[in-house]
């Protein structure tokens, strides 16, 4: 439960109302953005009237649906930064899907600090001998290479088998699905157009 001083500090920011102008500009309902974001409608429409202030790991996955940083919610839009490090220890590591208990992959945001980011770079962890991810699609372009093991990606009827030192570029437009090859566990980076995976599977990790 947030104290009435908190809940006034945090009204200062107005953190619904720029998920309000976020939404509305993607021109998403709030039923398609509970899909992406693993919020219910409901809840989601009390963040936006101020009724209920979000988690700070509940905002970063909504964050990441649109390609903003977290300083969209809490900066100026004159004070936001040109340069954003992310520590090894900061990373947060989220399944693919909320509650999964196989997950095709876990990912690590690896710019979620940046302010109006242009693209969305992930640690991406397959788990040997895991499933694949459910296909999906979504605008912009998408590059995956691998670091360590064997990554499956299959892109419309096409399937590619990566190993350590491969890259991949395609057009995500197409559907496209993961999965880790082999027994041992892969690690691929992948970098997509901002706002790419994160509306469409990335941000289905999410939970309330």
């Amino acid at each position: 439960m947030v104290s009435e001083t908190l809940a006034d500090e945090l009204g200062q920011y107005r953190i619904g109302p720029k998920v309000r102008a976020l939404r509305r500009a993607r021109k998403l309902g709030l039923v398609q953005l509970g899909e992406h974001t693993g919020l219910s409608p409901g809840m989601l429409s009390k963040i936006e009237r101020g009724q209920v202030f979000p988690t700070l790991p509940t905002l970063l996955r909504i964050a990441m649906v649109f390609g903003v940083g977290l300083d969209h919610f809490f900066a100026d839009a004159s004070a936001r930064r040109t340069l954003s490090v992310v520590r090894r220890q900061d990373r947060l590591r989220l399944p693919e899907r909320s509650g999964a208990t196989a997950p095709a992959y876990f990912f690590e945001s690896l710019n979620f600090p940046a302010a109006d980011r242009l693209i969305d770079a992930y640690l991406a962890v397959f788990p040997a001998r895991g499933p694949s991810s459910d296909p999906h699609r979504h605008d912009g372009a998408e590059l995956v290479f691998v670091l360590a093991g064997q990554v499956a990606v299959t892109v419309g009827e096409t399937e590619v088998l990566l190993a350590e030192g491969d890259a991949l570029y395609f057009d995500p437009a197409v559907p496209h699905r993961y999965g880790g090859f082999g027994s041992e566990d892969a690690t691929a980076l992948v970098v997509v157009t901002a706002g790419g995976p994160a509306a469409e599977t990335v941000a289905s990790a999410a939970a309330p």
